[in-house]
């Protein structure tokens, strides 16, 4: 595809549809008891001339980096909104980081503002907020000393013009999650974000008739692209959800016609149907004619996914059956690849065109190779301008002639679909000499229902263990003797079964049932929900001598 144009560039994309289609809703935000805020395209953009007033108006140095500090909502599209217009930088945070990295992320970007906005865990941030760091708090932001969003917008002109941005003006900084460390700040500009999104529209063919839900963190690539950026360009309308409580309530408030989520999530809303219906029940009914199809059209509606045509999946390999029983509703699940350092825009699968176990084929004006090592290699319109304030980094992330290193090993096959295999730093080799890679592992184990998350693990042992979070639904029946033998006996099965499909180097010895609960807060999650495999594998190894000779397949940490 052809770069870009200036006038597909954000903030200019928005400019057209807020003057084409002022009084179409845009953002929906719900703000307790049930009811709902709308801001049409003119109302967001009149409040975004006067954040952006208000910025010009505190005289910052060009490119200056703005933090946001909040769970998603339409406060948060407004300050980028707002942050772009006045000439800077946006710098977003993810709401469950803890205050040490706060500190960190705020000090490395330079930032020179904050706007504070919906959290659930401002108190214990704030510690690593600067003292002198100037804040601005959104409608939804919790108690806070710095101005309220209503009272600086209500004393502020708008900008009176409507500033244009170019290709290479620096947009926002994105800091990666920190399986392996410290987050890096990945730094894009405005072509870098729109490419993607100009070819994304095209091949899925997105209309301001779409609807989205607005729930992955938006300090991630993936939903600052997918529910900020496309809306923004192909002026769809965004919901957002109120809690997690209320979450399958707000996508029937939604509708939305394009979701994408995580293979754990698709799980969970199968397990949440087969509990309102025995799966044998639903396959019996959904094979009588015209029944059947009634059937499927009101299991997708009670999850409030019968208007989606355009249904993703993400992180993760996704079951074969899981596909396939979504498919048998309807639902076709496509599956995506990408990276914060290309801006997620990778691979995809084309409708009709899936393998189980594949992710895809590149978008039209992507590369794909791989290294003599197996590494993917990726050249994308995407690909960030470099890792901010890492030269060195920057260097290393690219091969010579412009080629993402993403990191990822991989296989190609006959119809150019790309599978993963593993992580390239994951890899280790037991006491046998045997290299492992534990990601398809952990694949195959986190597709049961009993299991939330695994970290497989075995470097200089004579055999791989499994590490396991049990689901949190199961906690109250892992409470009881007799709960704990049936799960314990449903593990052992699954251990079999994966052991089946494994090279005997590779197959696990047993599976721990740990009792610590895996989170961001205690240091052993990312802020988007990845193992820190390091961590994990530090806080348990002086157990595992115990636990390699006590023979069992199933072990209950007590």
């Amino acid at each position: 595809m052809a770069a870009p144009t200036e006038n597909e560039l954000l903030p200019q994309a928005f400019y057209r549809h807020a003057e084409q289609r002022p009084d179409a809703p845009y953002l929906h935000q719900p703000v307790g008891g049930g009811r709902v805020e709308t801001y049409t395209f003119r109302q967001t953009l009149d409040e975004a001339r006067k954040m952006a007033g208000h910025i010009r108006a505190l005289d910052l140095p060009a490119n200056s980096r703005i933090a946001i500090l909040s769970k998603n909502c339409a406060h948060f599209f407004i300050c980028d909104l707002a942050i772009w217009m006045a000439g800077h930088v946006s710098v977003a945070l993810y709401p469950t980081l803890t205050a040490e990295i706060v500190e960190y992320i705020l000090e490395h970007s330079e930032a020179r503002l904050l706007f504070v906005g919906k959290l659930d865990t401002w108190e214990q941030m704030k510690p690593g907020v600067p003292d002198d760091l100037p804040g601005i708090a959104l409608p939804l932001a919790p108690p806070t000393d710095y101005p309220r969003w209503n009272d600086v917008s209500e004393n502020t002109a708008p900008l009176e013009t409507l500033p244009r941005r170019s290709a290479d003006d620096e947009s926002i900084i994105i800091y990666t999650s920190g399986s392996t460390g410290r987050p890096k700040g990945v730094l894009h500009d405005f072509e870098s974000m729109a490419a993607p999104t100009a070819s994304f529209i095209d091949v899925f063919d997105v209309s301001p008739s779409d609807r989205v839900l607005s729930y992955l963190p938006l300090a991630h690539a993936m939903d600052r692209w997918l529910s900020e950026v496309i809306s923004m360009t192909a002026g769809s309308q965004v919901f957002f959800p109120e809690s997690l409580e209320t979450f399958v309530e707000d996508l029937r408030r939604a509708q939305p016609t394009m979701f994408v989520s995580v293979p754990r999530l698709w799980l969970k809303f199968q397990l949440g149907v087969f509990n309102k219906m025995p799966p044998k029940k639903l396959d019996r009914l959904k094979k009588i004619p015209i029944l059947g199809g009634i059937v499927k059209k009101k299991v997708l509606a009670g999850l409030g996914l019968d208007k989606v045509r355009f249904a993703g999946s993400g992180s993760a390999p996704i079951p074969a059956e899981l596909l396939q029983w979504y498919r048998d509703l309807g639902l076709e699940l496509l599956e995506g690849y990408g990276m914060t350092e290309n801006f997620n825009y990778s691979h995809v699968t084309r409708i009709g065109q899936g393998r189980p176990g594949y992710i895809g084929h590149p978008y039209p004006d992507v590369e794909c190779r791989l290294s003599d090592e197996g590494e993917i290699l990726v050249k994308s319109p995407g690909n960030m301008r470099g890792y901010y304030k890492e030269p060195d980094l920057t260097r290393e992330a690219f091969t010579n002639d412009g080629f993402l290193k993403t990191g990822d090993l991989g296989e190609i096959d006959e119809a150019g679909r790309l599978r993963i295999t593993g992580r390239v730093k994951d890899i280790f080799k037991t006491s046998k000499g045997k290299y492992v890679a534990p990601v398809p592992i952990e694949n195959m184990l986190n597709a049961d229902h009993n299991i939330e998350l695994c970290c497989v693990a075995g470097g200089n042992r004579p055999a791989t263990h499994g590490l396991i979070q049990l689901a949190e639904e199961l906690l109250p029946k892992a409470a009881t003797s007799e709960g704990r033998e049936e799960i314990g006996r449903e593990l052992g099965e699954l251990l079999d079964r994966v052991n089946e499909h494994l090279p005997v180097y590779e197959r696990v010895a047993f599976l721990v049932v740990t009792k610590d609960r895996w989170t961001v807060e205690n240091g052993y999650l990312t802020p988007t929900m990845k193992i820190k495999r390091s961590v994990i594998e530090k806080s348990y190894e002086p157990l595992l001598d115990d636990w390699y000779g006590s023979g069992r397949k199933v072990v209950w940490q007590d």
